[in-house]
């Protein structure tokens, strides 16, 4: 019953990993790998390297590229997923509360969820041009106005803008049912034992969102960690100083000539590692506060 799962997986996970691992410890690139040309078949002339693609990326061939890469991919992670919980709860706690047309107010908020990506990220683009929508207020109230999409700092702040635009809405949806989950007696009980408001968030909401939390902040690191799509679609390759790790990875395999299929590969294992490591080491992490906080 269970080998039409395993297929599928094998299929769609394991074999392109595992052709992935393979091609990292070679030399492969788009000129010496096998094609066919008409009726004539070119097979594979590239050459087993082993490790030397990990060491030149992890050593930074002497320019570094990958730690500074690294950095700028671990701050944006951090401060996306930061500000899509901390704007998503604050949408759902407001939610949660008796409001007139809240069934309104929730469609709303979903919509930039609902709406497909590149649709957003096009309509971001027009907003943040120069001359977009965003400069035209900011240059009738006199104040300066950025060039969101041409310098490194202003295009790494505009990637984080319309990555926390597209992430609130599912942390919001999620941590909303986490709240309409917590019995409402826990509230009643503690607002009877004389719990200000802030207590209440603090030793009700906050340890009975802590199984919706968890999860939802694990997914989201994952996501945007690998985030592609924003960055790609905002940026193209107009943007290095905005590139993350994924999207390098990208160029490298298929944004240049020749392809660099063995690089490209070796830094999709690198990013694959690093996750595991890191939502590893955050499981650990909270397994020991639940322990603590049962003891």
């Amino acid at each position: 019953m269970v080998a039409p799962v395993v297929a599928v997986l094998a299929l769609l996970v394991a074999y392109p990993l595992g052709r992935g691992i393979y091609l990292s410890l070679t030399d492969a690139n788009s000129d010496n790998v096998g094609r066919t040309i008409g009726v004539n078949k070119i097979p594979d002339s590239f050459e087993f390297v082993g490790l030397d693609h990990y060491t030149d990326i992890l050593t930074g061939d002497g320019s570094g590229r990958f730690w500074d890469q690294f950095g700028w991919t671990l701050f944006w992670t951090v401060s996306c997923v930061a500000l899509h919980f901390l704007i998503g709860l604050a949408l759902a706690l407001l939610l949660n509360r008796d409001l007139r047309a809240r069934t309104l107010y929730r469609l709303m908020l979903v919509l930039p969820w609902a709406v497909p990506t590149f649709v957003t990220v096009f309509s971001w683009r027009l907003i943040l041009a120069d001359g977009g929508i965003l400069n035209s207020f900011f240059g009738s109230l006199g104040l300066p106005e950025p060039a969101w999409l041409s310098e490194p700092g202003w295009q790494r702040t505009a990637a984080i803008m319309v990555n926390t635009w597209c992430g609130v809405p599912f942390m919001m949806v999620s941590l909303l049912g986490g709240l309409q989950s917590i019995p409402r007696e826990l509230y009643e009980a503690a607002e009877t034992d004389g719990a200000s408001a802030w207590q209440r968030f603090r030793h009700v909401t906050l340890p009975g969102l802590r199984p919706v939390s968890s999860t939802v902040i694990m997914l989201g690191f994952i996501w945007t960690f690998n985030q592609f799509i924003i960055i790609f679609l905002l940026f193209g390759a107009s943007a290095p100083e905005a590139q993350i790790l994924v999207t390098f990875a990208y160029e490298l395999g298929f944004g240049r000539m020749p392809r660099d299929y063995a690089g490209s590969a070796a830094y999709g294992v690198i990013i694959l590692s690093m996750l595991v490591v890191i939502v590893s080491v955050y499981r650990s992490w909270l397994n020991r506060n639940e322990k603590a906080a049962l003891s």
